[in-house]
């Protein structure tokens, strides 16, 4: 049995009927709307896997969407789920910080320069992440500079 159930009113489906009929939305908007227009349980109700085969998704989409319909409402079903970038919950204030100053001391022994490598290294080396890749260090530093 389902556990979260799409009931549109007449309004969300004219308005789920507009954004497919008239095409100017962006694309994964409209096959969101498409998806919902399916699902909805006073329509075709649709199974999950019947929405995936007919509209090339993976199962977990019309899922995910129904449950965020019913949770969050119609536009948070409409949207992308929102992501946190990746490089914000590895370097926070301070770890920046440390960062700042390691990258502005004299570099190790028999080098000329820090390179991005030898600081992710260093970090990892000074306990201050358990592990970084050189491309964020790289994106940290340009935000800095």
């Amino acid at each position: 049995m389902k556990k979260h159930i799409v009931r549109l009113t007449d309004e969300e489906r004219g308005g789920l009927e507009d954004i497919v009929r008239r095409g100017k939305a962006q694309a994964f908007k409209i096959q969101h709307a498409r998806i919902l227009l399916k699902v909805d349980a006073n329509g075709p109700a649709w199974t999950d896997a019947r929405c995936a085969e007919a509209f090339g998704c993976d199962v977990n989409t019309p899922h995910n969407m129904r449950q965020r319909f019913v949770e969050q409402g119609l536009e948070a079903a409409l949207e992308r789920k929102k992501m946190p970038p990746r490089q914000d919950l590895i370097l926070d204030g301070r770890k920046e910080a440390r960062l700042i100053a390691l990258s502005c001391s004299p570099p190790p022994k028999g080098r000329s320069r820090w390179t991005l490598r030898l600081l992710a290294d260093k970090l990892v080396a000074l306990e201050v992440v358990e592990a970084i890749s050189y491309e964020t260090v790289r994106r940290k530093l340009k935000k800095t500079s």
